[in-house]
């Protein structure tokens, strides 16, 4: 990294040499692998390798980014030259500016081990072949499916160097590894699909792929013969793959930049009990391994781990540096950014902390009710709360999952399901954002 560390830095003095009154560059360098299958035949074989450079910088309250792939020296001259010219011609933004010297620090290298994002072992093509063919095979080979997709597997890796005028540096690698398994069962107008996968830092923390295979078969055959609910209000709980889609909508509402614009419907909730007591949610960015975890953000500041609800009660917002100045707060370090666009607010590893009870207990006194699998669509309104999305999945009958049901929707309004939310035991992180198994006690379906 010490060239690309170099060259940010000649970025930086020339754009301070040109004018700017403060800048920030950012390298990011991507591979990627990824291997398909599809009936035991290769199918897609891709790899690709990117370095790409971003260059902010701000002339008093005017800002500008330019970015580039191309590396030579002169090019980074004109860049930021380029940058400058710009930054000249556009409107002043009194929040602009690099996160404040206070709040900045060098990555210390001991938390970048202890968080250990990279992983040594780059797979080979024919060993990448080999797991997508297993996922496939395992998914094939269960009763009552009659095609595939596709079996698949990926690699990943990505470089990160950070430099400020502040004189910040910092630099850290993520790897990612992946296993899937698409297949159908049943056949024409009958036909359903679904799938299964799993995604980690380290190849040795992949589940098998045949595990992957087969759950990916078994899932789509409890599919078949669908019908579609009844219209009605009934308690829906949600399938954990599908059950951090409700801390995303969360995540957005708490977003610094949508609050600072008065565009969320939590914008005046700071301190409320909106969640019943027992809900605490977490963003966690120093997780092992975590999909999500970082040692520093888009600009250059160390992550705090914060409570976006503490026992029922927002008490945070995310936020980066200048969401954090338009709310007169301090940033809490959740800025993400690209090398093309400037820092925005972001969650790391976010999760809701887990219950008690199973989800069998969760859902034990349902006499009728709905079990989400699969969301389709989205309709989901951050100025109103306002929620409706297409769903799948299966009927709830005496406390048991029950038939299959498909083709419906699920109204409600953010504020009321958030108020209404039961919490299972069965919280695994499998990716950045995680949930055990929800229920909510009244949501409007709209079936037959």
């Amino acid at each position: 990294m010490t060239q690309a560390t170099d060259l940010l830095n000649r970025l930086i003095t020339r754009a301070k040499h040109e004018g700017a009154t403060d800048a920030d560059a950012i390298s990011i360098a991507s591979t990627s692998i990824g291997v398909q299958v599809r009936n035991g035949k290769s199918e897609e074989l891709e790899r690709s390798e990117s370095r790409i450079v971003g260059l902010r910088v701000f002339l008093d309250k005017r800002s500008a980014i330019v970015s580039t792939t191309d590396l030579n020296a002169d090019n980074i001259d004109r860049l930021a030259q380029q940058a400058l010219a710009m930054a000249k011609v556009l409107p002043e933004d009194r929040f602009a500016g690099l996160a404040p010297i206070s709040n900045t620090s060098n990555i210390d290298q001991d938390l970048i081990q202890q968080l250990d994002l990279e992983d040594s072992y780059e797979p080979s093509v024919m060993e990448m072949l080999e797991k997508a063919q297993q996922a496939e095979s395992a998914a094939l080979a269960v009763k009552g499916v009659t095609n595939s997709i596709g079996g698949s597997c990926s690699y990943g890796k990505s470089e990160v160097i950070l430099v400020n005028s502040h004189g910040f540096l910092g630099s850290y690698a993520r790897t990612s590894h992946s296993i899937s398994a698409c297949v159908l069962a049943g056949d024409g107008t009958a036909m359903q699909r679904d799938y299964d996968y799993h995604t980690a830092v380290h190849h040795t923390d992949l589940e098998d792929a045949a595990l992957i295979g087969r759950r990916a078969g078994e899932k789509v055959v409890t599919k078949l013969n669908p019908s579609k609910p009844k219209t009605g209000v009934f308690p829906v709980v949600f399938d954990p793959r599908v059950a951090n889609s409700i801390l995303s909508h969360l995540a957005s509402a708490l977003n610094g930049a949508v609050v600072a614009r008065g565009t969320s419907f939590l914008k005046d909730h700071m301190g409320d009990l909106i969640f019943p007591e027992a809900i605490t949610i977490i963003d966690q960015p120093f997780i092992h391994r975590g999909l999500g975890s970082c040692p520093f953000d888009g600009e250059g500041l160390i992550p705090e781990a914060i409570k976006l609800v503490d026992q029922g009660k927002i008490s945070n917002w995310v936020l980066d540096a200048r969401s954090a100045r338009q709310l007169g707060l301090k940033s809490n370090g959740h800025a993400t950014r690209g090398s093309s666009s400037p820092p925005s607010p972001s969650t790391t590893n976010l999760f809701i902390q887990p219950g008690t009870i199973t989800p069998d207990a969760l859902m034990n006194d349902i006499k009728e009710g709905i079990y989400i699998t699969e969301m389709l669509g989205s309709s989901v309104n951050i100025v109103t709360g306002d929620y409706s999305r297409g769903a799948s999945g299966f009927m709830i009958r005496d406390g048991k999952i029950a038939e299959p049901i498909m083709e419906f929707t699920l109204a409600s309004n953010l504020k009321e399901m958030f108020a209404q939310l039961s919490v299972a035991n069965d919280l695994e992180f499998r990716h950045a954002t995680n949930s055990p198994t929800l229920r909510i006690n009244n949501m409007s379906i709209a079936g037959s």
